[in-house]
């Protein structure tokens, strides 16, 4: 899988396309669920965007500590459902963890996660923190990584 990093400005029109298509696939269409997923965040945001050819098949955003939570952080994790099975999950994610060290520094990474992920995250050193609780009518948990 290619990877490529871009903020906001940086993104030509098909790439936001095909980010905004691609995550509502999943997290509306899929699981769903209806909610606002353009949340006027994504102008501050860093986009990671994973690609299979020309196929944009996986995604997170990130950002620095402040613009969303205290800490850096991750979200809006997604990997396409035609290309899953591949590890495209892991390498997404272990890229967003890198662009976060190498551009805001090492430093504790938050992020609100399905709770039905939780042991994915934790395969990359996150730890869940607190309770359970429910966002856009979906089960999830904060977790750390220091």
């Amino acid at each position: 899988m290619k990877i490529v990093v871009k903020t906001f400005n940086e993104l030509n029109i098909d790439e936001l396309y095909a980010l905004l298509r691609l995550r509502a696939a999943v997290f509306v269409v899929e699981q769903d669920c209806v909610y606002q997923d353009v949340d006027n965040k994504d102008q501050k945001a860093l986009h990671v965007m994973g690609y299979e050819g020309d196929q944009l098949v996986a995604y997170t955003r990130l950002f620095t500590g402040g613009d969303y939570f205290d800490r850096p952080s991750i979200g809006r994790v997604v990997v396409a459902e035609t290309a899953r099975g591949k590890a495209f999950g892991h390498d997404i994610l272990r890229a967003s963890i890198e662009t976060i060290e190498t551009r805001f520094g090492k430093q504790p990474i938050e992020i609100s996660a399905q709770t039905y992920l939780e042991k994915f995250y934790n395969d990359h050193k996150f730890r869940a923190v607190g309770e359970t609780y429910l966002e856009d009518g979906i089960p999830h948990v904060r977790m750390i990584r220091d």
